[in-house]
């Protein structure tokens, strides 16, 4: 073992000595990037920004983590946390999976880190498939109390999953738009949306959920959310502020105080992650939260969901699973146990804490970690001309080019505060108002009301993931679809679609280049 050891750690630094060597060999290597680019190009700003634009453009670290040479053996021991599978053993390396999960890996739903794909079945075993269930009630939208949030679909032996994905059914069927799918110089496009439904015989709940709508959520890019959690909560509710003066309608209870999110540091701050805005800091946001609720494996500083309670560490599951699980014969008998022990273990609340406390950091380094991809080409002539086109037609409403991050002072809890990456006072390019937008899509997200997505380097995700789907729930197989299902008669985009239809078809897909650029 202190063999393997050794060997592990000579090998995290060869790696950092390469890097270091070829950036001291070529200064003017596009690794370094290029003093004579212009800022639009550094998308997450100098200490953010990765010139790297080939199949691992969206897993490369931050300049400002490879300025620390202990910090980079930290974001690549961090990467390990991402990249590989839990197991169900109850000890060792990566153990800790179950009772129930929703994937193995994290890598499984953000392949190449980016974007989850579209999917024709639900299968956690797919690569790719980024697809989250979301199980809510019909009448109120919240969601139903007999599943998590996240629903899993797989279990750790003895137990069952509560859903069994073999009564999960997508269909994807056509639609028709407003325009009968037609520009007015004749050019066609296509429209398709999922429609999923969840047989309730394969629902290991009790009681199961009824009155229940299925909706699909994929996964989000994760490169660059530590750049995003840099900008300052007062910089987002100024750009609140100024776009309900212009009278856009917003999700105004998120930004009052009520509405304000605690972070494990105690602090409250606006949301920005999540396609329902429902995390304020990337400690208690994407990866940091799913790390637990994807796949069960817990920690000490994990509060669940409620981060005044210290010391909760608990399994992600309802108690309408739990229930179920006590009470089925076969588990008694497999556990040898009875149905009020099962119970009592299943829900406890001071488990032992299954990844480290130095695991979390070196996750925590990893994630915050995550450079972004440069722009690539924005010189190039037509795609100049479908930045002034976006610009023009006023997609960049919603699609903020740019912000600017604060002192980036977020220390979050005693575990991380000093130990993260910081990126103070960058100029980034992330194309999103990170505010929430109703497009009144058929099968809509839950509550129809939806974060404005960053568009910052998804032009290379066919590259870097192997596919270039977009929205929320990926009905988008490409940019044309994607801006088409922002024109319903209720959108808050139709305006800017309605100008887009009327563009000359060379304008359109040179906004269609400029968009593959950013």
């Amino acid at each position: 073992m202190k063999i393997q050891y050794l060997l592990s750690q000579f090998a995290v630094f060869a790696v950092i000595f390469a890097l270091s060597s070829c950036k001291d060999d070529d200064k003017s290597s596009a690794t370094t990037g290029d003093s004579d680019l212009s800022e639009e190009y550094y998308t997450g700003g100098e200490l953010g920004t990765s010139f790297d634009d080939g199949i691992l453009a969206y897993q490369q670290p931050t300049p400002a983590v490879e300025a620390s040479a202990d910090m980079l053996v930290l974001f690549k021991y961090g990467e390990a946390f991402f990249e590989n599978e839990f197991t169900s053993a109850t000890s060792g390396v990566r153990s800790g999976l179950g009772p129930a999960y929703v994937r193995s890996a994290c890598i499984t739903c953000h392949p190449g880190y980016g974007h989850g794909r579209r999917m024709t079945r639900y299968n956690a075993s797919d690569h790719g498939n980024g697809y989250l269930l979301v199980v809510f009630d019909k009448d109120t939208e919240a969601f139903v109390p007999e599943l998590t949030g996240m629903p899993q679909t797989r279990a750790a032996t003895p137990f069952l999953p509560p859903i069994n994905e073999a009564g999960i059914d997508i269909e994807w069927k056509n639609y028709t738009d407003d325009w009968n799918n037609t520009f007015p110089d004749g050019e066609t496009y296509s429209l398709i949306y999922p429609e999923i439904n969840i047989d309730s015989a394969y629902i290991n709940t009790n009681p199961k959920p009824t009155n229940y709508v299925v909706r699909l959520e994929a996964t989000i890019g994760i490169y660059g959310t530590g750049l995003l959690d840099a900008i300052p909560d007062d910089s987002i509710i100024a750009e609140y502020n100024r776009q309900k003066a212009e009278g856009y309608t917003l999700n105004d209870a998120k930004y009052v105080e009520s509405g304000f999110l605690k972070g494990l540091d105690g602090v409250k701050r606006v949301g920005r992650y999540t396609y329902g805005l429902t995390r304020g800091s990337l400690q208690f946001g994407p990866g940091s939260n799913a790390i637990w609720n994807i796949t069960n494996v817990n920690r000490s500083n994990y509060a669940g969901n409620d981060s005044t309670v210290t010391n909760y560490r608990s399994n992600y599951i309802t108690k309408a699973y739990a229930t179920a699980m006590s009470q089925n014969s076969d588990i008694q008998k497999k556990l040898g146990k009875t149905a009020s022990e099962i119970y009592d273990e299943l829900m406890a609340k001071d488990l032992t804490p299954e990844l480290s406390d130095e695991e979390y950091i070196q996750f925590m380094v990893w994630h915050r970690g995550l450079a972004v991809p440069a722009a690539r080409n924005l010189d190039d002539a037509t795609v100049q001309q479908g930045k002034k086109k976006f610009y023009a037609i006023g997609c960049t409403s919603c699609h903020k080019p740019s912000w600017k991050t604060g002192a980036d002072d977020y220390t979050g809890d005693n575990l991380v505060k000093g130990k993260l990456p910081r990126y103070p006072y960058q100029k980034i390019w992330p194309y999103t108002d990170l505010l929430q937008h109703k497009l009144a899509m058929v099968n809509d997200i839950r509550t129809g009301w939806c974060r404005t997505m960053p568009l910052w380097g998804r032009g290379l995700s066919v590259k870097c993931t192997g596919a270039s789907d977009h929205l929320h729930d990926m009905r988008a197989r490409n940019y044309q679809e994607a801006i088409m299902w922002h024109g319903s008669a209720e959108s808050d985009a139709r305006f800017a679609v309605e100008k887009y239809r009327n563009l000359s078809k060379s304008d359109r897909d040179a906004i269609i280049k400029f968009l593959e650029s950013i």
